[in-house]
């Protein structure tokens, strides 16, 4: 730093007294003793010597400054400061002497490195010296206050007290630590000389690093020369030791990245990336837990949004463990491997802003936490070991990542079989890891509430075609994202779980209903404003029933609510359920979409009425989904309900038409319902479902193309190959199915479940297999995408093609064109053209399920 001067008026008024705080000057007497004598508990550093030379050369002058000051009769105490000045002018010099001109290498790990420590008998000298010398200087500094007073008997009195403390001895104890400090340095310049021999003859010996010319690493010589100008970009670098040397970028792109060949005289078989084989512990086989306190321990407090979670956790631990009681019977004594899973919660991190922490009591979203807090309880119930993160700081923790801006990547093997995140999480571990999230991104799960589609998370193919949105574009396996609805089947279905009621309360609640009594789905003002029109059918609904509220409000009650709705404010979770059991409907004004309320509402033996939007809402004419990667059009306020549950559950009708409206009041105060909850939503559901995904979803281990004449196929009594069709018709069915003489390959779900149909033009696969009552199946398309499902189809092919596009496999009936999809990854139930139809894979499922 520059030098700057303080001018300080002198107590005595005379001239005044400048302080330098610089290199050459220190600010205080005492600081420069400090720096010289604590220097033995540091490295040997060259700045260090320099440093203390001038900080001695300035003490000294100080010292005799001040000395000169005091009256000529205080001898004792002159001859004393002169002493220490000598002796320690005599201490540095001896153990510097020799060492100015010595060059010490940058710290590298490329390079030896040695470590000298002083004794300890030296270190606490230093201290009891340091110690001493503080009060000297504060006497010499009341000292240097008196001036040219005559106040003798003051002075005799400080002269005495000096005497008093200079210990015995103390010359022989600094020329003892001068030679201890001279032996170190001897020592340090010994070890530093044998370091610069090596280094000469190892850069002599192999080339002073240069760029190897090897076919197998063609970017080798172009990230070369990026390390030299980039290498400061990112502290990463200096970490794994790169110092700006050749050398040193040879051995960090060799052994940390993989651009560069294996230097020989490394003595290194193969680059820690590389060794992507790490040797596995035994697997340990994961038992069911119904103890939920060491779970509640791990999810941590501090946040609204945590507490609201433990709560739920806590509210329905006797329904999980029971749950995990009857999987367990289920599974028998079926092995269950144990897995290691991070469970890394993005959207509630400071680094991603967490705007629904704040929210949870002012009627924000809680949907995102419901469904975190119900994975975190089922991971733990299944019986895996599980780590949680909250921030960055424990993710970096949690992965060991490298210091930096995430440019390098990791080193050693990925510490988790499955990692558990969100996109504004999967955004953080990209900053983070580097090039290794690309390597480990097999092992990641995306939870995904609304859903991502093939020809948005394709990266290329979503910018060249329009898909490009803020999400998406990550190539992941369409599987590896996981939904709360089971919007399309390219997604895993992850879910929630909603309280569920034994045969007692069902009864309970189906006695005691109030028919005429309503309760609005909202607990926001601002959803009371999303139905256009909605005065003319709360008029309708205030004509037969008491209408209800749970609108949030502070102080007033919020203008948008109606004066004849009696608002309960936002309420507790048990005041929530005794609500919704006494009502007998449950209303939704068309927002929010697709949350749990429905299906609590549901559960609690509600009927749930909800708005038919027409046209569709979708990214094209909807504010709400524009921007999220999928293209799916929604018909209702929640497609699930409409779809899966039904009538008389749930009703979906046009609120725009007020004589159907109106109708539909008049079934619901009629009609009785018993409390309703799909299988799907309680904890042994969601049990069985996670546990069959950690056990059979397994996208690190590649699926190789399917291959039609790779199969083993019978023989015939002759002894050749008996080539039969790989697809038959299925009695009762227009569908085709595996052929029953034809071995199957591995695949879940297995290919003895596959139904193959051909959609109409327009038409989805998704809508063609929900139509015949099947459901598609994404894993399946590698086994129809060839000449022979078409074949088995009757479809007439004038040309063949192989290419991208997210509707194939698919043919035109006009042109006979057909095509076969080219890259996996944009295998899609959801896609649809009108000019095509789809050769879809469908398979059977389990109701509920």
């Amino acid at each position: 730093s520059q030098d700057s001067a303080e001018v300080a008026p002198s107590s005595s008024g005379s001239a005044p007294r400048t302080s330098v705080r610089s290199c050459a000057s220190p600010p205080t007497s005492t600081t420069a003793f400090h720096a010289i004598i604590r220097a033995n508990e540091r490295d040997v550093r060259e700045n260090w010597r320099c440093v203390c030379v001038r900080k001695m050369i300035a003490a000294i002058g100080e010292l005799s400054m001040m000395v000169r000051r005091c009256p000529v009769t205080f001898k004792p105490f002159r001859i004393f400061v002169a002493g220490v000045g000598f002796f320690s002018l005599c201490f540095l010099m001896t153990s510097l002497g020799g060492q100015f001109l010595a060059k010490r290498p940058g710290d590298s790990p490329f390079t030896m490195r040695a470590e000298v420590l002083g004794g300890q008998e030296s270190r606490g000298v230093l201290r009891k010296i340091s110690d001493m010398l503080e009060m000297i200087m504060k006497r010499m500094d009341a000292l240097s206050r008196l001036g040219n007073t005559s106040d003798t008997h003051r002075l005799d009195e400080l002269s005495s007290a000096l005497d008093r403390i200079q210990p015995m001895g103390l010359v022989e104890r600094i020329q003892a630590i001068a030679q201890n400090m001279s032996d170190m340095a001897v020592r340090v310049e010994q070890i530093l000389q044998r370091s610069m021999a090596s280094s000469r003859v190892r850069e002599g010996a192999f080339g002073l690093c240069e760029t190897p010319k090897d076919p197998r690493y063609p970017d080798c010589t172009s990230k070369m020369d990026w390390m030299r100008t980039r290498w400061t970009s990112d502290p990463c670098y200096a970490f794994y030791g790169v110092d700006g040397s050749d050398c040193s970028f040879l051995i960090y792109l060799s052994e940390v990245e993989w651009f560069c060949p294996p230097l020989t005289w490394r003595n290194r078989t193969s680059p820690p990336t590389q060794q992507t084989q790490q040797a596995k512990s035994p697997n340990r086989q994961a038992a069911f837990r119904t103890d939920l306190s060491v779970l509640l321990e791990q999810v941590g407090s501090g946040k609204e949004s945590l507490s609201f979670m433990k709560r739920r956790i806590r509210r329905l631990a006797q329904q999980w463990a029971t749950a995990a009681n009857r999987l367990d019977l289920k599974l028998g004594q079926r092995w269950r491997d144990q897995k290691k899973i991070l469970v890394h919660v993005g959207f509630l991190t400071e680094e991603s802003g967490d705007v629904f922490s704040p929210k949870v009591l002012k009627g924000g979203p809680l949907g995102e936490m419901v469904q975190w807090a119900d994975i975190l309880t089922a991971l733990h119930v299944l019986g895996h070991n599980l780590k949680i993160s909250m921030s960055v700081k424990e993710l970096q923790g949690f992965l060991g990542v490298p210091p930096g801006r995430g440019s390098c990547p990791l080193t050693g093997p990925l510490p988790f079989d499955l990692i558990y995140t969100d996109y504004h999480g999967l955004q953080q571990m990209k900053q983070h890891m580097g090039l290794s999230l690309k390597k480990h991104k097999c092992h990641i799960r995306v939870i995904d509430t609304f859903g991502t589609e093939p020809a948005y998370n394709h990266e290329e193919y979503a910018t060249l075609h329009g898909y490009r949105t803020n999400w998406g574009y990550w190539n992941l396996i369409p599987r590896q994202y996981m939904t709360m609805f089971p919007h399309t089947p390219d997604n895993s279905f992850m879910g929630f779980v909603s309280e569920e009621l034994n045969e007692t309360e069902k009864r309970s609640i189906t006695q005691n209903k109030v028919n005429n009594m309503a309760v609005v789905y909202g607990k926001e003002a601002s959803m009371w404003k999303i139905q256009q029109g909605k005065e003319s059918f709360m008029e309708i609904l205030h004509r037969y029933m008491e209408v209800h509220g749970t609108v949030y409000y502070e102080t007033q009650r919020p203008p948008e609510v109606p004066p004849f709705v009696k608002n309960h404010g936002l309420l507790p979770q048990h005041e929530l359920q005794q609500l919704l059991r006494k009502a007998k409907l449950f209303i939704g004004f068309g927002f929010p979409y697709e949350g749990p309320a429905p299906l609590e509402a549901i559960a609690n033996g509600c009927i749930f009425l909800q708005p038919k939007f027409q046209p569709p809402h979708s990214s094209l004419n909807h504010d709400f989904f524009r921007g999220k990667p999928t293209s799916r059009e929604v018909f209702s306020q929640h497609p699930y309900a409409e779809q899966y549950i039904g009538r008389p559950h749930v009703m979906t009708v046009d609120y725009n038409n007020s004589f159907e409206f109106d109708s539909a009041i008049q079934e619901i105060m009629k009609i009785k319902v018993e409390p309703y909850l799909p299988y799907e939503y309680t904890c042994e559901g969601m049990l069985e479902r996670v546990h069959a995904y950690i056990q059979n979803q397994d996208f690190c281990v590649p699926e190789p193309p399917f291959i039609p004449t790779n199969l083993s196929l019978p023989r015939s009594a002759s002894g050749s190959r008996m080539l039969g069709p790989l697809f038959v018709p299925l009695p009762n069915s227009t569908a085709l199915g595996w052929a029953p003489n034809m071995m199957a390959p591995a695949a879940w779900p297995p290919l003895s479940s596959l139904r193959l149909l051909v959609s109409q033009e327009g038409q989805s696969c998704v809508e063609a297999c929900h139509s015949a009552g099947f459901v598609c199946e994404p894993a399946h398309f590698r086994f129809i995408n060839n000449k022979e499902a078409l074949r088995g189809l009757e479809v007439q092919c004038e040309v063949v093609d192989s290419e991208i596009n997210h509707v194939l496999p698919a043919f035109s009936v006009m042109r006979r064109e057909c095509g076969l999809q080219r890259e996996p990854l944009l295998f899609s139930c959801a896609g649809y053209s009108p000019k095509y139809r789809r050769l879809c894979p469908c398979r059977d499922f389990r109701p509920e399920q």
